[in-house]
């Protein structure tokens, strides 16, 4: 995502990560957060297999139709996104899709935020018990991760080139795929 200097004129090998769009390293820190939201994902399940009348008692009080309409705008999102790098290659006007990228990632925010005053105000706090504890955790997380992703666009909408935008797309479908894991895990599957 640097300015290429006459010391970058021969590209790193980067064993298999040579050959994937956009920057390796951006990569090796996709390969981190998995790893991390993995975890988060098996603790979850090992929490309700431990506990399942309370968590399918708390999980009914979820908005599945909210979860599903923001999984709806992330992945509108996420198809922006390719849309952009897809005309970056074709110098056709890439900003416009990016624009519109960024905010279907601010009208995922919007919802969450909706949802989450939703539930504090019926009285459902991370304190409530452990399903909500991890429900706060992991969207929670997750909602950092698009905060994240959108600054990332920005930055690479700005500094526009073909390498930057690879390397952007690649952490924002990152976040598309936890959250079609995370919504069915959380909201849906009892």
């Amino acid at each position: 995502m640097l300015p290429e200097t006459d010391s970058d004129t021969e590209a790193a090998d980067w064993g298999p990560l040579s050959s994937l769009p956009g920057n390796p390293m951006m990569w090796i820190l996709i390969l981190g957060e998995m790893v991390v939201f993995g975890a988060l994902f098996v603790g979850f399940a090992v929490a309700r297999a431990l506990n399942p009348a309370v968590f399918d008692a708390s999980q009914t009080h979820l908005d599945g139709l909210l979860g599903g309409l923001n999984t709806m705008v992330l992945v509108t999102s996420g198809w922006l996104v390719a849309i952009a790098v897809q005309r970056k290659v074709s110098n056709s006007g890439h900003r416009a899709a990016m624009l519109g990228a960024m905010a279907f990632g601010g009208l995922f925010l919007t919802i969450k935020v909706v949802e989450y005053a939703d539930k504090i105000g019926q009285g459902f706090t991370p304190e409530t018990n452990m399903f909500f504890q991890l429900y706060y955790l992991m969207t929670g997380f997750h909602a950092l991760h698009v905060v994240m992703g959108l600054i990332i666009l920005g930055i690479v909408t700005w500094r526009d080139s073909l390498e930057n935008m690879e390397t952007g797309a690649a952490f924002w479908h990152m976040i598309d795929l936890i959250w079609v894991l995370l919504y069915p895990l959380v909201y849906l599957m009892r």
